[in-house]
């Protein structure tokens, strides 16, 4: 997809973010965990190629959009001196002009159309999942989310809840917890925890009322409805802890429903899962809703 032209495009987008941080100094970089800044403008750092090549997309259309507004008011500019009724004082009888009418409607149609190819293929590889390491299934409920995990992986599952001021301080004063892995709005009590490398595949539902599954970094926005299940998925390429959202009103508390994802090393997984399939593993393999500790 990034053939010569595509890279100068990409190389002309660079100049142009360039430029706009020398006149707006102030804006605020995107957090590398997809947390939102204050004044942030830009879209969230990637953490998958995924969302590597929404970045890109986007900023290939910035650049395109640009170019497409400077010409149509360059354009703009040049009739009304051109065709000024000083300069033209008996107006023009013409009504059309079969070339360019072929003009204005075939260059827009291919340029709609070099614009869909990368979109499809970006919408394509989302929906198409290839062959997956584990299948995580996520529920979205009023107002958290339960995580479960697979049978091969000690069939266990937890809810995932936003903590409060208070919880946060005492994790924090306890040292469970680092300030920046239980920011305000977006901390939890229990982490989603997976690999780094790792094809995931995630399944999304919900049990009660439509919700959005939204993860900035990772480049995922999925419906969870009731009584549908929707699939996607994802492969972390940096470890860390991300952030996310139910990003579709569901209630009065919608706002307070975030998402936390922990991507570890391989070795760190493995004993994760080992003490996780002690803790929350029931004697009959279903789910057990238990509270873990932050940052394991």
């Amino acid at each position: 997809m990034r053939g010569p032209i595509n890279r100068v495009l990409s190389r002309a987008s660079a100049l142009c973010g360039a430029a706009a941080a020398l006149f707006m100094p102030a804006l605020a970089l995107a957090a590398p965990n997809g947390q939102p800044q204050p004044g942030q403008m830009n879209l969230a750092a990637p953490a998958t190629s995924k969302m590597a090549d929404i970045v890109w997309f986007h900023d290939w259309l910035l650049v395109l959009i640009t170019l497409i507004s400077v010409f149509v008011l360059a354009l703009l500019v040049y009739v009304c001196w051109r065709f000024a009724e000083k300069k033209n004082p008996v107006p023009s009888k013409l009504t059309h002009h079969t070339g360019l009418e072929v003009a204005w409607t075939i260059i827009p149609v291919l340029i709609l159309v070099v614009v869909a190819i990368p979109s499809f293929r970006i919408l394509r590889d989302q929906l198409v999942i290839p062959p997956s390491d584990i299948t995580l299934k996520v529920t979205g409920k009023q107002w958290y989310w339960s995580w479960e995990y697979p049978k091969d992986a000690g069939g266990f599952g937890f809810d995932s809840l936003m903590l409060d001021d208070k919880q946060r301080l005492e994790l924090v004063n306890s040292g469970k917890a680092k300030p920046e892995e239980v920011p305000r709005l977006l901390g939890v009590d229990n982490e989603a925890v997976v690999p780094v490398g790792k094809i995931i595949r995630l399944q999304v539902t919900a049990a009660d009322v439509i919700h959005k599954f939204a993860m900035p970094a990772f480049g995922l926005k999925l419906d969870a409805i009731p009584g549908r299940l929707n699939e996607t998925w994802f492969k972390a390429e940096k470890e860390g802890l991300y952030f996310g959202q139910c990003s579709f009103i569901c209630g009065q508390n919608h706002a307070y429903m975030p998402i936390a994802i922990r991507v570890v090393s391989q070795e760190r997984y493995a004993a994760w899962l080992a003490e996780s399939q002690k803790k929350f593993a029931a004697a009959d393999g279903s789910p057990t809703r238990v509270a873990a500790v932050v940052g394991q």
